[in-house]
């Protein structure tokens, strides 16, 4: 056997011995709680094959308590470059088989190298976190590389997407990485986040809580609106991970992928001549609205149970990817609140960040009233929204259905905020408050004629606040036509270092 041949056996054996990560027992143990390895999840994630790994030969440098002897090919993270649907991404699983996916500063420096790759050559980074959080023998270096980690979230941010999958443990400043991401995906049952952990809360704060409740998948996708998604299982999340990028481009210089679609554009939809009640209070489905217009009924929904009176996500119209916004009259009447304000707020950021125009679905009665919202800064906080829209160049179509009163109705991507093309059916209330309430203050007119000079499209429209008043079954023929003539917008914002958002 010649020396090229023993060393090509050599380099084999290790490269094996890397794939093993921690040992087998070890990853039995992971396979034991319900929990796919770091190079299993990345196997699914990832196109047949055409996964690159790169720095699977490193090693922690750490002297500290005893880490001399402990050392594992790759040191806790599987990183590299490969493709979904052909497009390439970039990607790094921490392996909770090794020092409990802890981070060291060779792991953060491994994981830094694919951002930058990332972030160089325009494309998507993902990263499947698994780590019981900073690798304590290493003290500051550790917390080093979380920073460096950080950095590089913000300078990409807005420039590719950036996504997160909470996979197991995310504690203390480990949280902060994903925070800075575009969406972050969590696992019921197995995954958690939080900045302190149960036995910290209890010793600090006398409460006692569970790692579930403190900060499981159900709390963070319902409560404190931390992660977009709550998946059943792993394989659920990493279909979601795929699915979602389908419908983003690379970067922010191109534009989404357009799809073939065999739904016709000039589709008709006459289930919606007869969806709005006679009665004002009464309400209706708007997800029925939404899949009615979208090709195929498919929409891809975002932060579903949080702040469920209004709901965003992305669809295709005519092949083309959009973002949705709508409000939910099912839901405490579509009103707009904190919560509902923050969570549009920043789904218009990010399809304006990326190029995918945005779709508006507007019946609005109004801002929460009440101590609770205005203690809670329900003002700068439906600024938020109001800034997202005035400040988006993408092209902006919006269609009023019933309701769209007050302040409520300027921030939902009004015609004021720049918006492109604006529809109404004739079922649209354009005006400051409702005929009860505007009553209530007139005092000097009756419902009926305050309805007939207000409670309807017509007055936005003689002023051209609206550019048609449309039939609701031409709706998703009208939008999508919309769509195409606004292909080649382009719109400037002044020159400035950065804006400054009503944080």
């Amino acid at each position: 056997m010649s020396i090229q041949s023993e060393k090509i056996i050599s380099l084999n054996k290790r490269k094996e011995a890397a794939l093993l990560g921690g040992g087998q027992k070890r990853i039995e143990a992971q396979h034991a709680k319900g929990k796919l390895t770091a190079r299993e999840r990345i196997a699914l994630l990832l196109d047949p094959g055409s996964f690159e790994e790169f720095d699977c030969f490193v090693q922690h440098r750490c002297t500290n308590f005893g880490m001399e002897d402990r050392h594992f090919d790759g040191d806790g993270v599987v990183s590299g470059r490969g493709t979904i649907d052909g497009r390439i991404v970039y990607v790094f699983a921490q392996d909770f088989t090794v020092n409990g996916g802890s981070l060291s500063k060779t792991m953060s420096e491994k994981i830094c190298k694919v951002m930058d790759l990332a972030l160089k050559t325009g494309a998507p980074v993902i990263g499947l976190n698994d780590s019981g959080g900073a690798r304590i023998q290493e003290g500051i270096d550790s917390l080093a590389g979380y920073g460096e980690l950080f950095e590089r979230n913000i300078l990409s941010s807005g420039v590719i997407p950036q996504i997160s999958a909470i996979m197991g443990p995310c504690a203390g400043g480990a949280v902060y990485s994903p925070a800075l991401t575009d969406f972050i995906f969590m696992v019921e049952g197995t995954s958690n986040m939080f900045l302190t952990g149960p036995s910290v809360v209890k010793s600090e704060t006398g409460e006692d809580v569970d790692q579930e409740s403190l900060g499981g998948a159900a709390v963070h996708s319902r409560k404190s609106g931390v992660a977009q998604f709550a998946c059943p299982d792993e394989e659920s999340l990493i279909s979601g991970i795929r699915k979602l990028l389908s419908f983003l481009p690379s970067n922010n210089m191109e534009k989404a992928p357009s799809l073939p679609s065999d739904d016709s554009p000039s589709r008709l939809c006459p289930n919606l001549d007869n969806i709005i009640p006679d009665s004002d209070n009464k309400a209706y489905n708007m997800y029925e609205v939404i899949d009615s217009l979208v090709d195929n009924g498919d929409f891809f929904e975002v932060h579903r149970d949080f702040a469920c009176n209004i709901i965003v996500g992305f669809a295709r119209m005519g092949g083309e990817s959009v973002g949705i916004v709508a409000n939910r009259p099912d839901y405490m009447s579509g009103v707009l609140d904190i919560n509902a304000s923050r969570k549009a707020a920043r789904f218009v950021r990010f399809c304006d960040a990326f190029n995918i125009p945005l779709v508006t679905l507007v019946d609005v009665p109004g801002f929460l009233p009440g101590t609770q919202q205005e203690y809670g800064a329900v003002i700068s906080n439906g600024a938020k929204l109001l800034y997202a829209y005035g400040e988006a160049t993408v092209p902006k179509i919006t269609l009023t259905l019933r309701k769209a009163y007050g302040g409520a109705y300027i921030v939902m991507s009004s015609k004021h905020l720049r918006s492109d093309i604006n529809y109404a059916w004739p079922s649209a209330n354009i005006a400051v408050m409702g005929a009860k309430g505007a009553v209530g203050v007139l005092k000097n007119i009756s419902e009926e004629e305050y309805n007939e000079l207000f409670c309807n499209p017509y007055r936005a429209a003689e002023r051209g606040y609206i550019e048609d008043v449309i039939q609701p079954s031409e709706s998703r023929f009208r939008i999508i036509r919309a769509l195409y003539s606004l292909k080649n917008k382009v719109q400037d914002l002044p020159a400035k270092k950065h804006d400054n958002l009503p944080l």
